[in-house]
């Protein structure tokens, strides 16, 4: 269950920042380093500006602050949960116990369930009953995270930074700028960008608002029937990227009116409209567009060609057909139109013969195509030459599935695709120049792990996100836990905890899992399977990366299975991560200030793969996807091949990084400069990190200006 937003939630979960007016009072410092102190069982410090500003307060408002962000605190990294594992002296209680005994449990435990099933009354689990034995403190060093003193300027710029971004925003971002719009009213509106470049961000907004009064300042800035058939989405609480289908509600006077003169604004309508012709038969059902055809004649005559199906060739059907019979000179011309569209087909154009011809004719409406477009654009194209076995693709939606097809692209000449590369790149860097400048700038190269975060739709709430297939450094802990905590849902719910062992070649070499508790040699075990979780259950996975690495694994694929099949979404809460540990037997089994990451698992979908883990390289690949299950047993044997072929392609995904992005903006914008001189620096830990998906987004992926109410 998350934490209500509020405007400390939230600051804290956005920016570890606090927003403390100077006070009045005087607080002691031994109360503000008690403060700190239960903060770092947490994982968290006090910065020394924000202890600083404490010590201005009365004790009394001291204690508050404490008692608004523990919640919030321990919810970012699991700890607002009690875990009681199965074997409650794991990981050693485990790898001690005979075959026998482990067998006994799991068959007892297993026996209870099928009991609760058969009599329909759930509840009636049966764990082994083992004393918890005294365990060393926990002393090994953990690097804390610091909460800092913010602003109201800075927290208000969450906002601003999430609409304004040029890329989806996931639920928790949406959740967040719902905050705020329903928070700050008419206030709101000081708040906006200076452009809202993401047509799915510009819908929420607008459906959000329109909830409360009539935005027309944003009718110019929908300009397609699907620009508006997203703001029907929205107020109707479906998927705003289209991906999966929405129950329209009825609409008020006001919304509908509202949805009919967005579309009537809107410029040519009908082939957008037909490219969704379900959502908007349905749409017109409630819209009832027959009523207004006198206002609006253009939308009324729109929705006749969809209803009485219409013979209408559009764009796409002339792009299609010039295609087929490789018209391309013409076919090209077109395209000038469009050249967002121009750049999605170029590859395809470039394959069927397009020519030098064809790369200058794209390169001369470079300048008008979305610089997120853009960017895809340049790295596909500066590596086309070089093989690639696997192809990945993430269909757009709220779950993060992904698809991977083994076979490359035909070849291209390398003078065409470095022409394209580097025309492509001058075109950014002519944009970026525009920007404010950054002064002296250093880029750090270990940026090059991280990549580029396009879109966060169907990203999970997590204690830090990145974009899928960046790899962050794993902590030099020798042992790494992960772990899972969950409870029921409508029904008994079995969540598995799963380990995929691999090795260089990719060949499996085993699993750590419910069927097989521990692999000695590699020095790694499970804490027992729970198949009930009635008041909440937890599982650990423990590996030994020496272990590993001495028994030729390379990669670790961490799996979670919906077993009984229920979605994630419809269980009250699930979510898992993982921890660091040198003395694995030292401490609680789950020590909040040794969790590294965290993330909700909430989608609709019973397979899930977190992280890959790469020993070798000492890398954690962020993967965050959803698998779709195969077999009759939802579990990580049945999804043995695809797991593989997941983690692959995560492993290898070729995709923009942050460090070709930021070299071009400092390039456009600043001077090259020592870490230690530069006025902006861009890092893996400070500055500008990976981490400040919505600054990356609104401020350096910036496409084109958006005007804002009067």
């Amino acid at each position: 269950m998350d934490v209500r937003p509020t405007d400390t939630s939230i600051y804290l979960t956005k920016r570890v920042r606090v927003v403390l007016d100077e006070g009045g009072g005087e607080c002691p410092t031994s109360v503000i380093a008690t403060f700190n102190k239960n903060l770092e069982s947490l994982g968290f410090a006090l910065s020394r500006a924000l202890f600083e500003r404490l010590r201005t307060h009365h004790v009394e408002k001291v204690a508050r602050l404490f008692k608004e962000i523990v919640p919030v605190l321990e919810s970012m990294v699991g700890a607002h949960r009690q875990f009681r594992p199965m074997y409650p002296n794991f990981p050693a209680q485990v790898m001690e116990a005979s075959d026998l005994e482990l067998y006994v449990n799991a068959m007892a435990h297993y026996w209870g369930s099928f009991v609760a099933d058969v009599t329909g009354q759930p509840g009636y689990v049966i764990l082994p009953s083992y004393p918890k034995a005294e365990r060393d403190p926990l002393k090994e060093e953990v690097r804390l995270r610091v909460i800092d003193l913010g602003s109201k300027a800075d927290f208000e710029r969450i906002f601003t930074g999430l609409v304004g971004s040029n890329g989806s925003l996931s639920d928790d971002d949406k959740a967040a700028v719902a905050w705020f719009v329903g928070t700050y009213g008419e206030d709101l509106l000081r708040l906006l960008p200076p452009e809202v470049p993401q047509k799915e961000n510009l819908a929420l907004l607008a459906g959000l608002l329109l909830k409360r009064s009539e935005p027309t300042f944003l009718l110019p800035h929908l300009k397609t029937a699907t620009d508006v058939l997203r703001v029907a989405v929205v107020l109707s609480g479906g998927d705003v990227s289209l991906a999966a289908p929405t129950k329209f509600q009825k609409f008020t006077r006001r919304e509908r009116r509202f949805l009919l003169r967005a579309l009537e604004d809107c410029g040519e309508i009908t082939e957008d409209m037909l490219r969704w012709r379900g959502y908007w038969t349905r749409l017109g059902e409630i819209l009832h567009p027959s009523e207004y055809k006198d206002r609006f004649p253009k939308v009324h005559e729109a929705f006749d060609t969809i209803r009485n199906d219409r013979p209408y060739t559009g764009f796409n059907s002339k792009v299609e057909a010039g295609l087929k019979g490789r018209e391309l000179g013409p076919v090209i011309e077109l395209l000038h139109q469009r050249p967002g569209v121009f750049a999605r087909r170029l590859d395809h154009i470039l394959r069927l013969g397009g020519g030098p011809g064809c790369v200058e004719s794209f390169l001369r409406v470079a300048d008008r195509v979305a610089t997120p477009v853009l960017v895809q654009v340049y790295n596909h194209f500066k590596g086309r030459s070089e093989p690639h076995l696997l192809r990945t693709f993430f269909p757009k939606g709220n779950v993060a599935k992904v698809q991977v097809k083994e076979e490359p692209l035909p070849p291209l000449p390398h003078d065409m695709t470095a022409s394209v590369a580097d025309g492509v790149r001058a075109a950014l860097v002519r944009r970026f120049a525009a920007l404010p400048p950054l002064g002296k700038v250093w880029v750090d190269e270990g940026l090059r792990d991280y990549l580029v975060p396009f879109a966060r739709r169907s990203a999970s709430k997590a204690l830090r996100t990145v974009a899928r297939g960046s790899r962050l450094d794993l902590p030099d802990g020798n042992t790494i836990r992960f772990f899972l905590w969950w409870k029921n849902g409508d029904h008994r719910t079995d969540i598995d905890l799963s380990a995929v062992l691999l090795a260089e070649d990719w060949k499996r070499l085993g699993y750590v899992a419910y069927f097989n508790l521990r692999e000695p040699a590699l020095g790694c075990c499970h804490s027992g399977d729970v198949v009930d979780a009635p008041e909440g259950a937890c599982e650990f996975i423990d590996l030994d990366v020496v272990a590993l690495l001495a028994g030729g694994v390379r990669y670790v694929v961490m799996s979670l299975n919906s077993f009984t099949r229920q979605p994630y979404c419809d269980l009250p809460e699930c979510f898992a991560g993982w921890m660091a540990r040198e003395r694995p037997q030292s401490g609680e089994v789950f020590e909040a200030r040794t969790v590294r990451d965290r993330i909700d698992l909430a989608s609709d979908t019973t397979a899930s793969v977190p992280v890959v883990l790469d020993l070798r390289e000492r890398r954690v690949v962020w993967a965050d996807v959803a698998l779709r299950s195969a077999g009759w047993a939802n579990n990580v044997h049945a999804n043995r091949d695809n797991l593989t072929r997941l983690a692959r392609a995560v492993v290898g995904l070729d995709r923009p990084n942050l460090y070709d992005l930021f070299l071009m903006h400092a390039e456009a914008r600043g001077e090259s400069s020592v870490r230690d001189r530069a006025d902006t620096v861009f890092s893996a830990h400070e500055g500008v990190t990976p981490f400040d998906t919505d600054k990356i987004l609104s401020e350096f992926l910036a496409s084109r200006t958006f005007a804002g109410p009067p």
